[in-house]
């Protein structure tokens, strides 16, 4: 077995035991229901739902209303405890369709069995099916009216893969369904965003720069790469790209970047959604973020998008920020100084002659032992009447 194989498979454990005992794994803090309801909602509800959740209800019943008398097959990728998907089987039943079936795909066994059990006490269990399995390598085995992806896709390692099986398991006029973080590799904030982050951070009391999930006071924020261990955020900045790559666009909603370290799990819990100063440094934070991200000096990280293999004549978002618009591509690598180039270049130059000098040395050294040796043993042979004879 290979390093980078062993490697996987001790995240892959860490990953397991990071998320088996974790019942509530969308549980946010109230500063980030304060900033989602007052700040993001109306821009959802201007392209017909009031949250990621609701997006995924309409578009599944959308699906249903295709096809009436068919039955719908939707699977959802990294499930986790099914909470959700219970939540989605439950809206299509109370809107009239029960002809079909929404399979729960994750390699969490702990988490799978709780949802079960939710699916048992919600009375859906007809409609819940359960499947076992890594989707870095999952391999379909039936076409789907729909694919959901609820914040899994930043804990994938292999996305081009899973994009591919995605594509080919849709049926015509299927949609893969999405709402995941696309900020930087890690979670982490890139430059331009950190640099905004740390004026913002100086303005905090000592009592709101602890971090609750790390259990640490951090007196300047720390860009802090969440892959480290376990999956985390470990190709969040490649999912935009490669959906780019590989689907056609019917939905895309993009926002927050700077914003995030104030309302997360980390920090969130820290602030009082009813305190005035509170709200009052969240407004000026995200007024900052969509000046910026308008301005398109930093890019959002949070997005929500539905997708499919047809062609479409226009994608439905709030311009600027279409797709393309809201990709952060990587840096360059920094332009090379041509005194510092030719300076290294001379430094190469340099050893490979000592390199040359030292070889034709060793060689001259090496022919000379050679000699030596043959006269000493030509002595000898002569001296004992082993050597050839003269004449």
């Amino acid at each position: 077995m290979s390093q980078a194989q062993d490697n996987y498979d001790a995240q892959v454990r860490a990953e397991i035991d990071i998320f088996k005992n974790w019942t509530n794994i969308h549980e946010l803090p109230d500063i980030a229901h304060y900033w989602s309801n007052s700040k993001i909602r109306p821009k959802q509800e201007a392209l017909g739902f009031s949250s990621a959740y609701a997006m995924f209800k309409l578009y599944l019943e959308r699906q249903c209303q295709r096809e009436p008398a068919r039955a719908m097959r939707f699977v959802s990728i990294g499930s986790g405890n099914c909470d959700i998907e219970v939540d989605f089987a439950k809206h299509l039943l109370s809107a009239g369709y029960s002809n079909f079936v929404v399979e729960c795909l994750d390699l969490n066994p702990a988490m799978l069995e709780r949802g079960r059990l939710t699916a048992l006490q919600n009375g859906v269990s007809a409609q819940i099916g359960f499947l076992e399995g890594d989707f870095n390598r999952w391999q379909p085995e039936r076409e789907y009216d729909a694919v959901l992806a609820c914040h899994s896709l930043h804990h994938v390692v292999n996305l081009e893969g899973l994009f591919k099986q995605v594509r080919s398991a849709l049926r015509p006029h299927g949609r893969f369904i999405i709402s995941d973080i696309i900020g930087r590799n890690g979670h982490q904030r890139w430059p331009e965003a950190l640099e905004i982050v740390q004026e913002f951070w100086r303005e905090l009391p000592p009592a709101y720069r602890y971090n609750r999930m790390l259990q640490r006071y951090e007196e300047e924020f720390v860009n802090w790469d969440c892959s480290v261990e376990g999956f985390e955020g470990i190709r969040s900045q490649d999912i935009l790209p490669l959906l780019l790559n590989y689907f056609q666009f019917e939905m895309f909603e993009a926002y927050g970047n700077v914003i995030d370290p104030f309302v997360d799990r980390c920090f969130g819990h820290n602030f009082d959604a009813n305190a005035p100063w509170d709200r009052n440094f969240i407004d000026r934070v995200h007024q900052r973020d969509e000046e910026a991200m308008l301005a398109g000096r930093i890019k959002p990280v949070h997005m929500e998008a539905v997708v499919g293999r047809e062609v479409l004549d226009q994608v439905l978002c709030h311009r600027p920020f279409t797709p393309e618009f809201s990709v952060r591509w990587p840096d360059p690598p920094p332009p090379v100084d041509p005194e510092e180039f030719q300076r290294v270049e001379r430094e190469m130059r340099r050893l490979r002659e000592e390199n040359e000098t030292l070889r034709q040395e060793l060689d001259l050294a090496g022919s000379q032992i050679r000699m030596a040796a043959d006269s000493r043993w030509l002595s000898l042979g002569n001296r004992f009447g082993l050597g050839p004879k003269l004449r």
